[in-house]
């Protein structure tokens, strides 16, 4: 799961990409306004942000309002450092998730990511499965009759792209924006590499798919004929 971290105050920021990071999500990071906005104006695809209201460039309000009328609906949760309850209202009014005050706990603030994204979780269900194998969204555990294993970060995150889409050809490109981000500096050939080993824990649990590559073009998930 990907999300967009904006928040300026870089050690706070810098200390929650590595909890969260910690936590099975790949996270990119801004620390002001303006390019909270240009990130999420761009294209990319995230699963939720966290958005600071009192940052630099443009408030997390602005940037909250400015997306959601451009039909924007990722989950958004507000950070503050102010308790007043007219920011909550507005935040809300503008189409925030969720709002979290400062300080916070990271328990909590890890419970409210999940809430956040939940309606995502809930439309695609808790437990993918194809074939003779299941992937469970919350505990990252790849199941079959035959055992089991927990999945590192990476390594799920690429597995329920092609369970998701069975059969759907997915690019490395994709693969390395959804899950290293989009400025990573890390070579295409680490795709193949976490590929790999998925490949030797399905055949330890006697999968009945298979990660199936088409030259130059990307992979894709099958069942064995």
């Amino acid at each position: 799961m990907r999300l967009l971290l904006a928040e300026d105050e870089t050690e706070l920021a810098d200390a929650l990409k590595v909890i969260l990071k910690n936590n099975n999500y790949s996270v990119d990071t801004v620390y002001n306004g303006l390019d909270a906005l240009a990130y999420l104006e761009s294209g990319k695809n995230y699963d939720g942000v966290i958005l600071d209201i009192m940052m630099p460039g443009l408030d997390g309000i602005s940037v909250l309002k400015k997306i959601r009328d451009q039909g924007n609906h990722v989950p958004v949760l507000m950070l503050t450092a102010k308790a007043e309850v007219d920011d909550r209202v507005k935040g809300l009014d503008f189409g925030a998730d969720d709002y979290l005050g400062k300080p916070f706990a990271v328990k909590e603030l890890l419970a409210r990511i999940r809430a956040v994204t939940r309606r995502q979780t809930d439309i695609n269900s808790t437990v993918v499965a194809f074939g003779n194998i299941s992937l469970n969204r919350s505990t990252f555990e790849l199941m079959s009759e035959n055992g089991s294993f927990r999945l590192g970060n990476k390594e799920f995150q690429m597995l329920e792209m092609l369970m998701a889409h069975p059969g759907q050809l997915i690019s490395t490109q994709r693969f390395m924006e959804k899950i290293w981000g989009y400025d990573s500096d890390a070579d295409l050939g680490v795709v193949w590499v976490y590929l790999s080993y998925l490949r030797k824990k399905l055949l330890v649990l006697k999968a009945d798919v298979a990660i199936k590559a088409v030259r130059n073009q990307g992979y894709f998930l099958e069942e064995k004929k």
